[in-house]
């Protein structure tokens, strides 16, 4: 492939992985991963309520990886209160499958952006041989696409399998117990399956800019290899 159009990709990875980093840094601070409604079921059981008569029982919820908010509703109106998960959920949440989350946007991020950096050196500088190199670019977008890909399922394992929604509900709830009614993942979780497939795209623009796999070996080497073992 010409060295221009070469250039070309290099810089379109490089813009990609740049928006990227932005996206994650975005979607870390704010509380638009999950959203739902939540049941208060005492209150509902109570004056035995159902169909639309619901509606006054159901409250909504919705949290990041720091801080979200919730509005209960037990048939009296709204109450609506902000919560953190440091330090306040630390005792209700899985919290090391939580900090875990963090961990892996922070690692996310940092390797979001030195792909972006080193994907504009291979463009208008001189790269090297070794982790400036294809090499070193396959490397950083494997692990920002593994990163967005293990984000994605610890997060879903957390919510989930357990029931996030319904411990930050029921968190410091007495005399009233709130089920989860409905959630589904809000827009910053979807930035970070985003980001995932643009890493995996930008692999594949390095190969389409004739860079072989790392650990590939072409047919000729093989055959040579081949030769020089029949020799001896």
């Amino acid at each position: 492939m010409p060295a221009q159009q070469k250039k070309i990709l290099f810089c379109a990875a490089g813009v990609l992985s740049f928006a990227c980093a932005l996206g994650t840094a975005a979607a870390i601070g704010t509380q638009l991963w999950v959203r739902g409604t939540i049941l208060c079921r005492t209150g509902a059981l109570l004056v035995n309520a159902t169909g639309p008569e619901l509606e006054k029982f159901l409250g909504e919820i919705q949290y990041g990886l720091f801080h979200g908010e919730r509005v209960r509703q037990c048939g009296l109106g709204g109450r609506p209160s902000q919560f953190s998960f440091f330090p306040d959920l630390l005792k209700i949440i899985p919290a090391s499958i939580h900090v875990s989350v963090i961990l892996f946007c922070t690692v996310l991020l940092i390797f979001a952006l030195v792909g972006a950096g080193f994907f504009m050196f291979n463009a208008f500088g001189s790269p090297y041989e070794t982790l400036h190199g294809p090499v070193g670019l396959y490397l950083w977008s494997f692990i920002a696409c593994s990163c967005g890909c293990l984000i994605m399922i610890l997060f879903s394992s957390e919510v989930k399998i357990h029931h996030l929604s319904e411990k930050i509900a029921n968190f410091k709830e007495g005399s009233f117990t709130f089920k989860t009614h409905s959630e589904q993942f809000a827009n910053s979780f979807w930035i970070i399956l985003v980001c995932s497939l643009v890493h995996f795209l930008n692999a594949l623009l390095i190969r389409v800019a004739g860079f072989e796999f790392p650990f590939s070996k072409s047919k000729d080497s093989a055959t040579t290899t081949g030769a020089v073992d029949l020799m001896y």
